[in-house]
């Protein structure tokens, strides 16, 4: 499209200014924050942020997308699904640093619920490639290993509720075990997942190895930033900010399904 010479040098400055502003803020003034419920038995709850309720009725297993929010103090409360604020059962305030990214697992049976806070990667993976993390979040679980089936061993020794580091993965159909550490003894076969290239799998296992819900993978595929942020946790004013940053989930529900798995197929 052709720009007419009678539009005034300064109509183009302005117009510029406004097509950078929005990236300029997103990267310099907000962080991004999403939410996972993964506390197998917690009832659904509401969620509020500085004093207006921003979600309703999260339940297990729910994942919410990525939320731009400013940087700075904010006020966060958890109240029981359809309480007001003043039933709130988790009350704090806290301070989220600019440029980072974060997922924030409520994690836990609900007698012991508590908050685990995993700093994501979102740089794009590199051409051909996939990026995969596997998240422990069965409370009931042992620590377990993934492996190729029949083969070698990827991730050992992965505890409740840690994550491993994202592994870069050429992309195709793989099969992958899950074990107890150190066991042959298959928790989990996966198979016959494709794995795109260019994407991020977060992949949890949730649920209950006695109990129910029953274990079961649940797959998340963050979108890849252009470039990544910084890594970082938000500073609080109480132990129990990650779970109060169900809050932060007032963006669309994101719910996606499925299961890695570890030995590559013949193409």
């Amino acid at each position: 499209m052709r720009i007419r010479k009678s539009l005034p040098l300064a109509g183009l400055l302005l117009l510029l200014s406004l097509a950078l502003v929005p990236a300029a803020f997103a990267q310099s003034a907000t962080a991004k924050v999403r939410v996972v419920h993964a506390s197998p038995d917690a009832p659904a709850v509401d969620v509020w942020v500085d004093g207006s309720k921003v979600l309703t009725g999260v339940t297990f297993f729910t994942a919410s997308s990525y939320l731009d929010l400013p940087a700075g103090a904010h006020h966060f409360q958890v109240t029981p699904a359809g309480a007001g604020a003043d039933k709130a059962v988790i009350d704090a305030n806290a301070t989220l640093d600019a440029g980072k990214a974060y997922t924030v697992a409520a994690t836990g049976q609900l007698a012991n619920i508590k908050p685990t806070i995993l700093v994501d990667n979102l740089a794009a993976p590199a051409a051909g490639k996939a990026h995969v993390r596997v998240v422990h979040a069965s409370p009931d679980a042992p620590a377990v290993d993934v492996k190729v089936q029949g083969g070698p061993t990827l991730i050992s020794n992965l505890a409740f509720p840690n994550a491993s580091q994202y592994l870069p993965v050429d992309a195709g159909t793989y099969n992958l075990v899950v074990t107890p550490a150190g066991s042959e003894t298959v928790a989990l076969n996966l198979s016959g997942t494709t794995l795109e290239a260019g994407k991020i799998y977060d992949i949890f296992a949730v649920g209950l190895l006695n109990g129910q819900p029953k274990l079961r993978v649940e797959v998340t595929t963050p979108p890849p930033m252009t470039s990544a942020m910084p890594a970082g946790m938000p500073s609080t004013g109480g132990a129990t900010l990650p779970l109060q940053l169900l809050a932060l989930a007032a963006a669309a529900l994101l719910l996606t399904g499925g299961g890695l798995a570890l030995q590559r197929r013949a193409r």
